[in-house]
């Protein structure tokens, strides 16, 4: 059976989240609730929302709406029907009900549930009725995470989950891995005592909540929020609540109910209303000041607040062997924390699921690991790992693994999918070449290059990586959440801080080199891009030959904030396109001027929809909702074009004096209604001058090297001022822009 129409029952944030995201995928969708009006007020948030939950808001009205009193016959033309409605087992029961008296036959029936057993869901369900049930359980926000766990019961028919999956996996874009019916799950069961165990170890070790957060965050390969930060983000009271649901569920042998006993600090913090983020605050908190805000944490010894350190462990890169090889309290740290989780992943295989390495799938896609619980066995090494390791008696996995000591135990990456991915073809590279910032790996027919810095920022390393792989059509793609948020700002205020602005220079012209090169290469180059892509990584695309664009690229050129203009091409490439429009032909000035607005503000897209009209992405650029799928497109692009030759060089002619008349005036009126202050102006003239092509007229012509060097000179004024500097710094250092 094909999924050509949906019905989701429940409008609340998970079901709104599923009926949007099939929206995303052009599948007919009919969102139910008791009243109409909630629908439609849920619709309106789905519209609104921030991030967008939508690719394309104008296909709003593509959601329909109704109740379940008035309009519950749509269910009998759906294909799948997902119930999303509250936790509450009764109400769930009379929804099933419903559902299969008015379903047509062999339409599949799943539930959202979260932490409800599917024995329990199913238990007024007969025989022919449970073929067709099972959970999908969405992680939050529905469009931005990439798993999705489908739980079966005993009798399901497993082509129709297979279909499900299949649909889930090519449709919908998602990681779905079919796992079975265990308390938690697969993702959570994991990823909740990974959690636990991070935390009490951290108050068994007395380290701080900003020692915990530093080694339990970037180093071992998890986001940065660590574990009190990520609590509190979550907040303290559910998580407080979802222990419970653990502990209610589980075996008494189970190990979760060790890590889940009642701290009296978390206690304390939830009857005094410090739930986290939403509440007063929680392991973290701001306090206002005479002088503004700081950010306190607590003593997880006394539970007073002080100011809040910044932890530097010297730990940037995911180095687990080197992490748990540390001689102090954070090595000691890291490795009670890894081992328990390695411990504690293991022994769930095969109950849980009887692939381990959909684990690692479902930590990556659903808590944004950078690696699975097995991964971190295969990095620490198998030898390694049984050397340090305490007792694991009764663990089946690590006997056996002990009994071999194989450490080339893990194999193929991502078996839940048939996909070609990139995390699967790593190990079949002829050879892997690169740096400290990228890395090569190359094939027979093409190569890869893979950014490996955090957030992927761009240095000398990256460039002379993307240079040497082009002796072979190119495919810049990462597995990181990231294609590249820009370059890299620290290395460059680090020779700012010194007044060496020529080793500034030297890098700027090399990386507008490497992006010309790039462009004009004998070997296609395409770029595979996902996340964020901002600033240099947007440059490092736009002079790429192809693109395939995942639908969560967060794209655009937003220099500017930081008080700098685009100087790799990125106002070049953009006045390129714009003038290659019908209005430009007709009007000199008005590329120049759409451009200005576009990079002047910093605008982004969060969808290549988004993007197209900005001209961030073409028409002809392709827009992938399965992450996964990536390579695969890349790999078929270069295949489709193996007679490919370079581009000519643009040449441009620009209006120069003409249209800096135009943008003074803009600027002018922005500065009296101090929407931009006085080097906000500075900035947005230097902009001006590069996009009008500085002292010239429309009779002149113009090559690229000559748009480069504008670009270059502009962005050395810039970086030497001290404003610049200052806006630089601040948003290193709070992720925040400042005006000035």
């Amino acid at each position: 059976m094909k999924i050509k129409n949906v019905v989701v029952i429940g409008s609340g944030t998970m079901g709104s989240g599923i009926a949007a995201h099939l929206c995303n995928a052009n599948i007919p969708v009919t969102l139910l609730d008791l009243k109409t009006e909630i629908s439609e007020k849920a619709r309106e948030r789905i519209h609104k929302s921030k991030p967008p939950l939508l690719i394309d808001k104008s296909k709003i009205n593509n959601i329909k709406i109704g109740n379940i009193s008035d309009n519950f016959n749509v269910v009998g033309d759906a294909d799948w029907i997902v119930e999303a409605v509250v936790e509450r087992i009764d109400i769930k029961h009379e929804i099933y009900e419903k559902i299969f008296k008015s379903r047509k036959d062999g339409a599949i029936v799943s539930s959202n549930t979260s932490s409800i057993p599917i024995k329990v869901l199913s238990q007024n369900l007969d025989k022919e009725q449970k073929k067709d049930f099972c959970i999908t359980h969405f992680f939050n926000p529905v469009r931005y995470m990439g798993l999705l766990e489908i739980v079966k019961n005993e009798d399901n028919d497993l082509s129709k989950i297979n279909q499900l999956k299949e649909f889930c996996e090519t449709e919908l874009g998602k990681g779905a891995i079919i796992c079975n019916d265990t308390p938690g799950f697969l993702g959570n069961r994991v990823g909740v005592y990974a959690m636990q165990i991070a935390m009490t170890e951290a108050f068994k070790m007395k380290l701080s909540v900003e020692e915990a957060d530093a080694i339990f965050g970037r180093p071992m390969g998890i986001p940065k929020t660590g574990v009190f930060g990520l609590y509190d983000l979550i907040g303290i009271d559910l998580m407080a609540d979802v222990l419970k649901s653990f502990i209610k569920e589980l075996p008494k042998t189970d190990e979760f109910h060790e890590v889940a006993k009642e701290i009296p600090l978390i206690k304390k913090l939830i009857e005094t209303g410090y739930t986290g983020r939403k509440g007063k605050g929680g392991f973290y908190r701001m306090k206002k000041t005479d002088s503004g805000k700081v950010m306190e944490a607590i003593n997880l010894q006394t539970g007073e607040y002080s100011t809040s350190k910044k932890i530097d462990v010297k730990s940037d890169k995911v180095d687990l062997k080197s992490l748990i090889s540390r001689n102090d309290k954070y090595g000691e740290y890291a490795w009670s924390v890894l081992e328990k989780i390695i411990k504690y992943a293991s022994s769930l295989v095969p109950g849980i699921t009887k692939e381990f390495n959909d684990i690692d799938e479902a930590m990556r896609l659903g808590f944004n690991w950078a690696k699975g619980p097995f991964e971190m066995l295969e990095e620490i090494g198998v030898k390694n790992f049984f050397e340090k390791v305490d007792n694991f008696e009764g663990n089946n996995f690590l006997e056996n693994l002990s009994k071999t000591k194989n450490e080339n135990f893990y194999g193929e990456r991502q078996k839940y999918t048939s996909i070609e991915t990139l995390g699967k073809v790593k190990k079949t590279s002829s050879s892997i070449d690169g740096n400290s910032s990228a890395s090569i790996y190359r094939f027979n027919d093409y190569n890869i290059v893979e950014f490996t810095t955090k957030a992927n920022a761009l240095d000398y390393d990256s460039m002379d990586a993307l240079k040497k792989a082009t002796d072979k059509p190119l495919i810049i793609i990462n597995e990181s959440m990231q294609f590249s948020a820009g370059v890299n700002l620290t290395y460059t205020m680090e020779f700012a801080d010194k007044n060496d602005f020529k080793s500034i220079e030297k890098f700027i012209r090399y990386f507008q080199e490497t992006c010309k090169h790039l462009k004009y290469s004998k070997y296609p180059v395409i770029s595979a891009p996902s996340g964020l892509t901002l600033g240099g990584g947007f440059e490092v695309l736009v002079q790429s030959n192809f693109v395939a664009a995942h639908t969560n690229i967060v794209i655009g050129l937003v220099e500017t904030i930081v008080g700098l203009i685009p100087a790799g091409g990125g106002c070049k490439e953009m006045l390129a396109r714009w003038l290659n429009t019908e209005e430009a032909k007709k009007d000199p000035n008005y590329a120049p001027l759409k451009v200005f607005d576009i990079i002047g503000y910093g605008k982004t897209a969060t969808s290549p929809i988004e993007a197209e009209p900005l001209k961030y992405l073409l028409p002809e650029n392709k827009k992938i909702m399965n992450r996964n799928s990536l390579l695969e497109v890349s790999k078929k692009i270069l295949n489709e074009n193996k007679d490919f030759k370079a581009p000519t060089e643009l040449q441009f002619k620009l209006p120069g004096k003409e249209v800096i008349g135009e943008m003074n005036k803009i600027l002018e009126k922005l500065y009296n209604d101090k929407i931009i202050l006085d080097h906000g102006l500075e900035v947005a003239k230097e902009l001006a001058f590069v996009l009008s092509g500085g002292d010239t007229t429309l009779d002149k012509v113009l090559t690229e090297d000559d748009l480069f060097k504008l670009e270059l000179d502009a962005f050395m004024r810039l970086i030497e001022t001290k404003k610049t500097q200052d806006r630089i710094k601040h948003t290193l250092a709070t992720g925040k822009p400042l005006v000035n």
